[in-house]
């Protein structure tokens, strides 16, 4: 946090412009050195660059924004150069000569900002789904958290929290006086509207699925239209299509973004008993390994035998001698492509029920068992009829709240977050 720190903030070049930010206590000195003069603050001006030796090294638009009112908190200048790679190349050269200045690590512009109060935890984590949304759905989600909604909703039940500890705290320090000897008759009617609070974002689907994607396994025997289904589904020739049985050896997955839905299609080994080769049996194996995670599974063999919950698909309906169904859910022809359409728009509907709605929040696997583990806390405070236990209850409560927020996060929490973030940001 002593050292100041730069890096380049837009896209990597060749640009049309190439944007390096520089925050930290020398910001003013960098630009001072490099422009020759600092702008009022917030206000762009015309500069020409130039190393510690006088050499020009650019003419750019500069900015100069004092903290504490600035993204990360610090004192910020910002270079906006022409994006060539040799420009930017020299202009950070520039900036490393000077003393005090140094080369951001991934994410730590984003790490100052949480560091000097600017966001919270749980704002950050939504900031890094923000850089990583590859879909619409995970895009509105991740805008939702990175936005401070969830953070927002923390804080009021964190309040709530403080009031009830309050009430359980007039008890323990003042049980002589009559009129604070006992609990509030609604106390327990609080607890309950609480828990039932935090129950709301807990029975929400998991950001996990948004950010893997809709799990879709094919499955069904050797030679029934897997594999060129497969293809279909995710647009490209991803297996290789044969009818030769026992082709597929291992599970193949592809991600694919299907009306801003994203989904996680995998193609299996064929599943049949008697298995004498030993590769094709491990591929087997681990076909009824994806099977056990999916979150739906395609099933293209005999009616009735795939595992429960399967669709019955109807395959192959082009050729004379498929597999005909009493009751599929949908017949198609993956070579010709009749039932496809109907089936992709079946499969969207489906997905997009179980992922969490457009711009609703959804919680990472550390914010649900966060969550969970104050809703423990919070159902025992109930429980006890001794007030120091309930006391200690709603505190265990609260540093679930505190961790959330990031008030007592780990270097080790820090470093695996702002890991995810490029340089620059």
């Amino acid at each position: 946090m002593t050292d100041t720190i730069f890096a380049l903030s837009s896209g990597a070049p060749p640009a049309a412009i190439g944007v390096i930010r520089i925050s930290g206590e020398r910001a003013r000195d960098a630009m001072l050195a490099l422009a020759g003069r600092v702008p009022a603050p917030r206000r762009a001006a015309l500069a020409c660059l130039r190393d510690r030796h006088g050499a020009q090294l650019d003419e750019a638009l500069v900015l100069w924004l004092p903290g504490p009112g600035t993204e990360t908190g610090e004192d910020t200048a910002e270079l906006q150069c022409h994006g060539g790679r040799a420009v930017i190349a020299a202009v950070e050269a520039a900036l490393a000569a000077l003393p005090g200045l140094r080369k951001a690590e991934p994410g730590e512009f984003t790490r100052r900002a949480f560091l000097n109060g600017k966001i919270d935890l749980a704002q950050a984590e939504g900031l890094a789904d923000l850089l990583e949304a590859e879909t619409e759905l995970q895009r509105l989600s991740a805008i939702t958290m990175a936005d401070g909604a969830f953070s927002r909703e923390v804080e009021r039940w964190r309040t709530a929290l403080l009031n009830l500890s309050a009430a359980v705290e007039a008890v323990l320090d003042f049980a002589d006086e009559d009129d604070v000897a006992t609990l509030p008759a609604d106390f327990a009617l609080k607890i309950s509207a609480l828990s039932s609070a935090i129950k709301q974002w807990l029975d929400r689907p998991r950001a996990e699925l948004l950010k893997e994607g809709f799990r879709v396994v094919i499955a069904g025997p050797p030679n029934y239209g897997k594999s060129t289904l497969f293809n279909n589904l995710v647009g490209a020739e991803a297996a290789i299509a044969t009818p030769i049985a026992g082709t597929t050896r291992d599970v193949l997955t592809r991600p694919v973004a299907i009306a801003g839905v994203p989904f996680l299609f995998a193609d299996t080994a064929g599943l049949h008993d008697a298995v004498d080769d030993v590769v094709e049996a491990i591929g087997i194996e681990r076909a009824l390994e994806a099977l056990d995670r999916a979150d739906l599974v395609l099933w293209l063999g005999p009616e009735g035998a795939g595992p429960p919950g399967a669709w019955e698909i109807e395959g192959q309906i082009d050729r004379m001698e498929q597999l005909t169904k009493r009751a599929p859910r949908h017949r198609i022809s993956a070579r010709t492509g009749e039932g496809i359409a109907e089936l992709r728009a079946d499969l969207v509907q489906t997905a997009a029920a179980a992922l969490p709605k457009p711009g609703e929040g959804a919680l990472s696997e550390r914010q649900h068992k966060l969550l969970s583990d104050a809703r423990t806390a919070l159902a025992q405070a109930t429980e006890h009829a001794d007030p120091l236990l309930t006391a200690e209850s709603l505190r265990l409560a609260r540093v679930a709240f505190d961790n959330l927020l990031g008030r007592t996060a780990t270097d080790d929490l820090l470093d695996t977050l702002f890991g995810r973030f490029c340089i620059g940001k």
